[in-house]
């Protein structure tokens, strides 16, 4: 059964013709009015995915020490922009800012912005850090100039990519067009669209994705950490063959679907190319490192013996299942992957190895 959103994306295919995945996909999650992303509440049980930071807190505490200890290696500037791109419920800034407030002049250093095109989900972003009086922005590049420190938790997955399959007459885009019956169907382009020219070769039946989106937030993100100053934080997944392999899934309700069913109703996301972010940003990266190995290197098994001092027997189970969900190999721990860009002047970062990549 179609969607309003489906139908809309379905008639301006039959007028103008088949579109790239990417439009696609934008469509599918921003559309002004009908997109995922504007209308859903997607976080948590009654959504279609559970991210870090509602798993335990505890990923959002080590997160904060880290941004702090950046804060403090930058020489503790008198104001610095923080910044979450897609902050879901406000959960991971609210523990990260509860576990830095006994940093001395790091609260009042900070100025909050919150990048996202949620309507539903600023009002528990609001409950979540009213007191920090957060200031909200469609796009990053809204953000005031000034000494940065950003958070990207699970926000990069879900920027628009395209997809490219190699034939024997080279790189062809997959587009989506229209089936015999009206419906949404999939397609490669029957010549070479501009944007298969920057794949590098590869062996007949070789898959590719690129995401026009990251790049181009992370070489803004770059800039800004070059010129004014600040480190960003990006957690996300992908394996090491991203960007090399088909990797857009769909899901709804906790489920798999088809990437064409229901647009507006059914979350997309993809694999992030952290090496290609890395070279877009232009400035000194870290990383990629396993989310696992980042979160032992900050001290999660050491919080969570705190946590369960204080906790009854059954909370002391939930605390020991939390921090396995996160590290383990088998579950987050290494398909989630952490990188961090830097202004080239601070000391190297903590969760890190001391090579910057």
């Amino acid at each position: 059964m179609s969607t309003e959103l489906g139908r809309l994306i379905a008639s301006r295919i039959a007028l103008t013709g088949p579109i790239s995945l990417a439009d696609f996909m934008g469509e599918a999650l921003g559309h002004p009015r009908l997109g995922y992303y504007r209308r859903a509440v997607p976080v948590g049980a009654a959504g279609d995915f559970t991210t870090a930071p509602e798993i335990s807190q505890m990923f959002g505490e080590l997160i904060g020490a880290w941004l702090a200890e950046r804060w403090l290696a930058m020489g503790s500037p008198a104001q610095v922009r923080l910044v979450e791109l897609g902050p879901g419920r406000g959960t991971l800034m609210a523990d990260a800012l509860r576990a830095t407030a006994s940093v001395p002049g790091f609260h009042a250093a900070i100025d909050l912005h919150l990048v996202d095109t949620n309507a539903p989900m600023r009002e528990a972003q609001r409950n979540a850090l009213s007191k920090h009086e957060p200031t909200w922005h469609e796009r990053f590049d809204e953000v005031p100039a000034g000494p940065l420190l950003l958070v990207a938790n699970e926000f990069f997955d879900a920027l628009p990519v395209r997809q490219f399959h190699r034939t024997d007459k080279g790189w062809r885009e997959r587009m989506v067009g229209l089936g015999d019956d009206g419906g949404l169907r999939l397609a490669l382009a029957p010549g070479a669209t501009p944007f298969a020219s920057l794949l590098p070769e590869a062996t007949v039946g070789a898959e590719a994705e690129l995401c026009e989106a990251g790049r181009a937030i992370a070489a803004a993100i770059g800039a800004r950490a070059r010129e004014q100053g600040g480190w960003a934080l990006i957690v996300d997944y992908g394996a090491e063959s991203a960007g090399h392999a088909a990797s857009l899934q769909a899901v709804r309700g906790h489920r798999g679907a088809d990437i064409l069913d229901r647009p507006g109703e059914t979350d997309l996301s993809a694999h992030v190319d952290f090496a290609a972010l890395a070279v877009a940003a232009g400035v000194p990266s870290f990383g990629p490192v396993s989310q696992g190995e980042f979160l032992r290197r900050l001290g999660i098994l050491q919080r969570a013996e705190t946590l369960k001092r204080r906790a009854a027997p059954e909370q002391a189970r939930g605390i020991d299942a939390a921090s396995a969900r996160l590290i383990a190999p088998d579950q987050m721990g290494t398909l989630f992957r952490v990188l961090a860009l830097g202004d080239g002047k601070s000391s190297p970062p903590a969760g890190f190895s001391d090579t910057r990549t």
